[in-house]
C-alpha cells in the first residue's frame, strides 16, 4: 500500500474507488452523509514527511528517523493521489448513487489557525503561507481546480500538476467541507539564513513554506492556556477566525465541523472522582460554541453541524491511551464488562 499510495496513482485511485462504491452500495440507503478522507494533512505529513505515522516514510535529517522515503517529493505525491481519488469517489457518487440515495461528500481536513507573530508584512506574508500549506493545499483544488500560488512558486516541479480531466474531476467534487479544528498557531517569516539552515538539514515539504508556526509569542509566552497534548492550546477566537476565512476566500461553502475538542492526561494516579471533574472541558466547548455562534450569527458563515471529538476517551493515533479526549471517562483498567 505504501509504495501504491506514493508512487502509482492510477492504481490507488481505482482501489478506492471500489471500496468507496462498495458502501454506497451496501449503505447509502443509511448513510446520507460521506467523508472521503479524514486529515489528508496529517497523513502525507506525519506518514511521508516527518514518519511519525504509518508508513513512517521520510528521509529529514539524513534518514536518520527513517529507512525510506522522500519528505521532499512523496508528501506531495500522496497528497494529489488523495486529492484525485476523493474526485473520482465523488464523481461516482454523483452520477450513480445521489439522485436515488440524496446524500452529500466532502472531506475532512485538519486546520490550524495562523495569527501573525507580529504586526510586520513579513508575518503576516508568512501567516497566508502557513495557511496555504495547511488548509489551502487541499481545499483550494476542490474548490478553485489548483493548488494555492505560494506552493507553486515555492515548492516547483516537485508539485504535482492537475490536467484539464484532473480539474474538471477535482474541483466542485464537494457538497460540503468538513474542518477538524482545535488550536491556534502564531506565524513568523523564517529569515534567510534560518531558512537556508533549514532547507538544507531537512528538505522536506514542511519547510517549503518558509514559515515558524508555534503555540508561543514573544518572550515564550503562550498563545492561550494549554489541555494535555503540547500542541493544543485553548484559543476560542481562532474557530470564529477560521470561518471567516473560509467564507471569505472560498464562497462561503458549506461546512462541517467535524472535530473539535480538548484532551487530559491519562493519569494513573489521579483519582477517578477528580477525574470526572470536567471544568476545563466544559469551559474549552462553551468558550468554542460561543465562537461558532458568533460566526453563524453575526458573520454569515456557512455552518451546517458540529462534532465534538469525542464521545469517549479512546486511541489517539501516535499518542495511544496517554490523552484523553472523552466526553465520557473510559476507565481502561475495568475488566467487569469483557465478553468471554
Amino acid at each position: 500500500m505504501t509504495d501504491i499510495m506514493a508512487g502509482s496513482a492510477p492504481q490507488i485511485i481505482k482501489d478506492f474507488a471500489a471500496f468507496a462504491e462498495t458502501c454506497f452500495e451496501n449503505y447509502g440507503d443509511r448513510v446520507k452523509h460521506w467523508i472521503t478522507f479524514n486529515e489528508p494533512h496529517t497523513v502525507a505529513i506525519q506518514g511521508y514527511d516527518v514518519g511519525l505515522h504509518a508508513p513512517g516514510r521520510c528521509s529529514i535529517f539524513l534518514h536518520l528517523f527513517c529507512h525510506d522515503g522522500n519528505s521532499a517529493t512523496e508528501p506531495y505525491i500522496v497528497a494529489h493521489n488523495m486529492l484525485l481519488s476523493h474526485g473520482t469517489v465523488a464523481d461516482i457518487y454523483r452520477k450513480k448513487y445521489k439522485a436515488k440515495q440524496q446524500g452529500s461528500l466532502g472531506i475532512s481536513l485538519d486546520v490550524i489557525w495562523f495569527e501573525p507573530a507580529t504586526n510586520t508584512t513579513d508575518d503576516i506574508e508568512a501567516t497566508q503561507r502557513a495557511q496555504d500549506f495547511q488548509l489551502g493545499w487541499f481545499i483550494e483544488p476542490l474548490i478553485l481546480g489548483n493548488y494555492p500560488i505560494s506552493m507553486r512558486n515555492r515548492v516547483g516541479d516537485r508539485l504535482p500538476n492537475f490536467t484539464k480531466n484532473d480539474v474538471a474531476l477535482v474541483k466542485g467534487s464537494l457538497d460540503f467541507v468538513g474542518i477538524n479544528h482545535y488550536t491556534t498557531f502564531y506565524a513568523q517569516n523564517n529569515g534567510f539564513l534560518l531558512r537556508d539552515l533549514i532547507g538544507k538539514v531537512l528538505h522536506d515539504s514542511l519547510s517549503d513554506s518558509g514559515t515558524l508556526t508555534l503555540p508561543f509569542g514573544e518572550n515564550l509566552k503562550p498563545i492561550g492556556d494549554r489541555a494535555n497534548s503540547v500542541w493544543l492550546y485553548i484559543v476560542p477566537r481562532g474557530l470564529r477566525s477560521l470561518m471567516n476565512y473560509i467564507r471569505e476566500k472560498y464562497g462561503n461553502p458549506p461546512v462541517i465541523i467535524t472535530e473539535n475538542g480538548m484532551d487530559d492526561p491519562n493519569n494513573a494516579l489521579t483519582p477517578i472522582k477528580d477525574a470526572l471533574k470536567d471544568a476545563k472541558r466544559i469551559k474549552y466547548h462553551e468558550a468554542y460554541l460561543e465562537s461558532l455562534l458568533a460566526s453563524i450569527k453575526e458573520d454569515g458563515c456557512n455552518v451546517k453541524g458540529y462534532f465534538v471529538w469525542s464521545l469517549l476517551d479512546n486511541w489517539e493515533w501516535a499518542a495511544g491511551y496517554t490523552s484523553r479526549f472523552g466526553l465520557y471517562f473510559v476507565d481502561y483498567k475495568d475488566k467487569a464488562q469483557e465478553i468471554p
